[in-house]
């Protein structure tokens, strides 16, 4: 009777419904009440079944409806994915298909860029020229500045270069020459080479200051012995008494004229360049030509013959330390490298770091080590002379007991030689005898020698300036292009 419902009705009603008919009926009330409640059972069981009808239909359309909803999904994602998966295949196809045809353009592109660098050979010199560019607008920055620098000294902001004011600037004149205790110095004429060759004992007593030397200082007998010089420049050179001089050889460098100076100081100083004949065809190439009178602006030129050594920076160290042999009259001298514009003053100079200090010689203290041998090593990184030569000259420095950081009169002894201001006395002169003497048997690196001749000869005190007083004196250009040698040796 009840297998048509739910379970859990009959669980729920059946109690109920037994009790009511198994009840004791005595009278019609009783029996009234307990078909009612039966009635009432009945329709609460219907009423359920309903509901449950209800509900079960609810979920059946509601599972139906995500099915489709999922079918429609998965449908759209595999006609998705297929697209995808044709036009990825289509897009690689057109990938190869420009691959295909950009390969004969870019082989052609080849053969031009190649037929282009065979046919036009400025194209090898592009990095060189890009080079140059920029170092020509770099010396169009620096050239003709007359700008003072300054530093701080002890807390205070002070200039570079210490120099007088103008009105008295024009009123400076040569004083007396400085005692030496050198009485005579005889230089040592060899019959074979310009540089003569000292033997190990010769360069030993070249140290030993006494009141009467003989040095090698260059030059050897005879009519041809090498940087001849004519009769008409000779006589001018005689006639100097302070000379500011520089030189270039092989072409190598730009004359830069000096400023800063006054009409006074032009007056008494002769400015001299010295040129080889390779030099001189170059510059009147750029149209700078001589006048009558020898002259380029304010620079005395003077024609250099016979050039003796095919290493172009060893015949330029014969007028950067041998200037008092070409100029046997001069007093003072400034030397100038040819990559620098002098720009000062030259009596102010000669004032500020000769005669104030009490010196005879004035050259500026290196502006990156103190070391000799790390210098050493610098130079053979940046290929300015070979790993042997370094060593063979550092090793007999150091066998010899020169110290790694060499002091003298408290500061270090390593110099950079670009400007150098002296007075021609007998022992700046045996000075700068000894330390061309070291350059001619090692190499032409002049600051590697500089602090041996120094502390060996142990007597020349010189003031060794700042190198913010170096970046006073001069405008530092650089060099236009290394100079080639003569000949090869060999």
């Amino acid at each position: 009777m009840f297998s048509g419902y739910p379970t859990s009705s009959v669980a729920r009603h059946g109690s109920h419904i037994e009790s009511s008919f198994l009840g004791n009926g005595n009278t019609q009330e009783s029996g009234l009440r307990n078909g009612s409640s039966v009635a009432v059972v009945l329709q609460e069981v219907d009423d359920q079944r309903e509901d449950d009808s209800s509900k079960s239909s609810k979920r059946k359309k509601k599972k139906s409806r995500g099915n489709g909803m999922r079918s429609t999904w998965m449908d759209f994602r595999m006609r998705r994915r297929s697209a995808s998966s044709n036009s990825s295949s289509s897009s690689r196809r057109r990938w190869w298909l420009m691959l295909l045809l950009l390969l004969p353009v870019c082989g052609c592109l080849l053969v031009i860029m190649e037929m282009t660098m065979i046919v036009s050979p400025s194209h090898w010199n592009s990095s060189s020229s890009g080079k140059e560019g920029s170092m020509v607008e770099e010396k169009e920055s620096t050239l003709n500045r007359l700008d003072m620098p300054t530093r701080m000294v002890a807390g205070v902001r002070q200039a570079c270069l210490q120099l007088l004011p103008e009105p008295e600037l024009e009123q400076l004149q040569l004083p007396a020459p400085t005692v030496s205790p050198i009485k005579e110095l005889h230089y040592v004429v060899d019959h074979q080479r310009f540089a003569g060759e000292p033997t190990m004992l010769q360069r030993s007593t070249t140290f030993q200051v006494q009141e009467i030397m003989n040095v090698h200082c260059g030059w050897c007998s005879g009519e041809n012995s090498g940087f001849d010089i004519d009769a008409v420049d000779k006589a001018f050179m005689e006639t100097c008494r302070v000379v500011i001089l520089t030189c270039t050889f092989g072409g190598g460098d730009d004359l830069y004229q000096p400023i800063g100076y006054t009409n006074a100081s032009a007056a008494k100083v002769c400015f001299v360049a010295m040129w080889d004949e390779v030099t001189q065809q170059s510059q009147e190439k750029a149209g700078k030509l001589l006048g009558p009178d020898r002259t380029i602006g304010l620079w005395r030129i003077v024609l250099v013959y016979n050039l003796p050594f095919a290493d172009q920076r060893r015949n330029g160290k014969i007028p950067k330390m041998l200037s008092h042999r070409l100029f046997p009259n001069a007093q003072y001298s400034i030397w100038v490298d040819s990559k620098s514009q002098f720009r000062r003053d030259p009596m102010g100079v000669l004032e500020a770091l000769l005669w104030k200090p009490g010196a005879t010689f004035a050259i500026s203290l290196h502006g990156g080590r103190s070391c000799v041998y790390k210098e050493g090593n610098a130079i053979v990184k940046k290929n300015k002379a070979t790993p042997e030569e370094v060593a063979i000259q550092l090793d007999t420095y150091r066998s010899e007991g020169m110290p790694e950081n060499a002091l003298f009169d408290g500061h270090k002894a390593l110099a950079e030689a670009s400007v150098i201001v002296r007075e021609h006395t007998t022992l700046t002169n045996l000075f700068m005898c000894a330390w061309f003497n070291e350059v001619m048997r090692f190499t032409a690196r002049d600051q590697l020698s500089f602090p041996y001749v120094l502390t060996r000869l142990n007597t020349l005190h010189p003031n060794m300036f700042h190198v913010c007083t170096r970046r006073a004196l001069v405008n530092s250009l650089g060099h236009a292009h290394k100079a080639p040698p003569l000949w090869l040796d060999g």
